[in-house]
């Protein structure tokens, strides 16, 4: 009787993960709003957006009302209109539900530890299923006559490259951190090396960001970070390297300063979208590497143990099978 009334039915167990992903999509849409450039509305970094995605991989379709619903109190009093925010959460709720089923469909494992699997994630979940909800509200703002005909395509841009970068920057994140396990020992050397790579990564992000152009200077720092930190270490180093190329991109700093919104979207989608497949593509093949390398040892092991077993029995049959040779003394005996 006591076990049975402390367990949750499974409509208020539905009820109470859908409240959350309201909260979580909200607290996320309020952070990327923060960066709006666009109606402060639309920004060139929608965190909502990875989380948007994150959940139906987590924890199934069926919670797909916590995104509208998140969409909805972080829309609707930014407007234009209640029909215009409807029609938007619909769109912030149909693309990454798009983007998840056919992720799915092509195999898709939220573990991370294919190279597959990171494919699927930038092509269809960052750059297939986010150009939907962009298209989507954007025309419901044209629509609505919250924005001019003529701003259509610049607006869906800033618009697709910031759900873009929510998704390629925080949904891998989320990913892992339902297999994180937190280290028994961390040695001091350890925390020094995650230091000065925390110090480097904001220097080179700052760096890259000013004129003339470097943004070269962050590769060697995510090559770091993949190797020494694996998939962890550099995502947290690519989120960091886009949202300060982001941020200089929307004020127009450094090497973006000279080019018009369009074009500055456009090449902040390009190289923030190689420093994210980057970092995950690397940072999977040294993941691949390690389980490889765990196989082959645990092969190793096991053959060993087998081996081991094997030679004092074969030794033993050997010895009772082999003939005795005579010796001399039976001979002249005989």
């Amino acid at each position: 009787m006591r076990l049975s009334a402390r367990q949750l039915s499974p409509v208020t167990h539905w009820c109470l993960i859908v409240l959350s992903v309201t909260a979580c999509y909200f607290a996320t849409g309020q952070i990327g709003i923060q960066w709006a450039i666009v109606r402060e509305q639309i920004s060139p970094l929608w965190p909502a957006a990875g989380v948007a995605l994150a959940v139906p991989i987590l924890l199934g379709p069926r919670f797909w009302p916590g995104i509208t619903f998140g969409a909805l109190l972080t829309n609707i009093t930014l407007g234009p209109s209640l029909l215009v925010v409807v029609v938007i959460s619909a769109g912030n709720t149909l693309g990454p539900l798009l983007g998840y089923h056919l992720m799915r469909r092509r195999g898709f494992r939220p573990q991370l530890d294919r190279l597959p699997d990171v494919v699927l994630l930038v092509v269809v979940g960052a750059i297939g299923g986010t150009a939907i909800s962009a298209l989507i509200g954007t025309g419901a703002l044209v629509t609505g006559g919250g924005l001019a005909a003529a701003d259509f395509w610049p607006t869906a841009l800033v618009w697709w490259t910031g759900d873009a970068m929510g998704v390629l920057t925080i949904t891998p994140l989320l990913l892992l951190a339902q297999r994180f396990r937190r280290p028994s020992r961390i040695s001091l050397a350890r925390w020094a090396e995650a230091a000065a790579l925390g110090v480097g990564t904001i220097g080179v992000s700052i760096l890259a960001g000013t004129s003339p152009p470097k943004l070269f200077v962050v590769f060697p720092v995510l090559i770091w970070a993949a190797l020494r930190f694996r998939q962890a270490g550099a995502l947290l180093c690519s989120l960091c390297v886009c949202a300060f190329t982001i941020f200089a991109a929307a004020r127009g700093l450094g090497p973006y300063g000279g080019y018009e919104l369009v074009t500055r979207m456009l090449l902040v989608q390009a190289f923030d979208g190689v420093v994210g497949l980057t970092a995950l593509t690397l940072s999977t093949i040294v993941l691949q590497r390690d389980r490889a390398t765990a196989e082959i040892t645990d092969a190793w092991r096991q053959i060993t143990e087998m081996v081991d077993l094997i030679a004092p029995r074969q030794s033993l049959r050997s010895a009772m099978t082999t003939p005795r040779e005579p010796d001399k003394g039976d001979e002249l005996a005989g």
